[in-house]
């Protein structure tokens, strides 16, 4: 018996319960880890699912107020000032990308490549909201892709809070005028917002819808992936037609997938 627990003694030793101790640590903090990296994988995903339900509210508001505006005596764009007859022109010079506001009656045809509604700071669009930064902004078109049963609104500009509402206008011209209208949206690799954009082929149709109750459709023409910096597909020279680019990122995040695509029948 003495021989026994001499032996067992002799088994556990310092060094053995100094590694006894360490293992059970390192366990700790490999479930904690765990713990961590589950919290963050569920509070991401809630993050997602949580912009995909702000941007079919904001759909669905976009929807009510066509109802109401089409029983308006008047009809109004949230981007803009109500349509005047004697409202300025913005001319988007397609040779040097500049825009020049001119005076309507001292319009020459044969200088003008587009013409877009005026805007205004002292107009305040009626579908303005605030994140939680405190940033204002508003839907100004709705994309309709068939093919992936994508609609979502278009918000007026981008910010990476933005982005986790909706897809957003990146660059370039106002929905459905003369121009390259750029948006973008984000890839969550699942079925929201422009996941699905990459399995877009050319023939396809996307549709945007602006505030001024225009509908157009687009067709896929072409399709390539570029580095994040490339910018060359945002030219606004599109030689007098309608364009729209939409942008998102390669399932691996390295990359953007560009869609471009012309107005049908052009």
């Amino acid at each position: 018996m003495n021989q026994i627990l001499i032996t067992e003694k002799l088994y556990i030793t310092p060094e053995l319960k100094r590694q006894k101790k360490l293992y059970k640590i390192d366990f700790i903090i490999s479930v904690f880890l765990l713990c961590l990296l589950f919290s963050y994988y569920i509070y991401a995903e809630f993050d997602k699912y949580s912009g995909e339900k702000k941007a079919q509210e904001i759909l669905a508001n976009m929807e009510v107020q066509e109802i109401e505006d089409m029983q308006s005596t008047y009809v109004y764009d949230d981007t803009t000032i109500r349509i005047e007859d004697n409202e300025r022109m913005v001319v988007i010079l397609s040779e040097e990308d500049a825009e020049t506001t001119i005076d309507p009656d001292n319009l020459n045809p044969s200088t003008a490549t587009t013409t877009t509604p005026n805007t205004s700071n002292t107009y305040t669009p009626k579908n303005v909201l605030t994140a939680e930064s405190g940033d204002q902004y508003y839907s100004i078109a709705k994309i309709n892709i068939p093919k992936i049963d994508l609609s979502y609104p278009i918000l007026d500009h981008w910010s990476d809070e933005l982005l986790k509402i909706s897809p957003c206008k990146f660059h370039g011209a106002n929905p459905n005028e003369v121009g390259n209208f750029c948006i973008v949206g984000h890839n969550y690799r699942n079925s929201m917002f422009f996941s699905k954009v990459p399995t877009l082929e050319n023939g396809d149709i996307i549709e945007i819808a602006d505030n001024y109750g225009r509908k157009i459709n687009y067709v896929v023409y072409d399709k390539h992936v570029v580095s994040e910096d490339n910018t060359k597909d945002t030219s606004q020279i599109t030689h007098g037609k309608k364009e729209i680019t939409v942008i998102t990122c390669t399932n691996d995040n390295k990359n953007r997938v560009i869609v471009k695509a012309r107005e049908q029948g052009t």
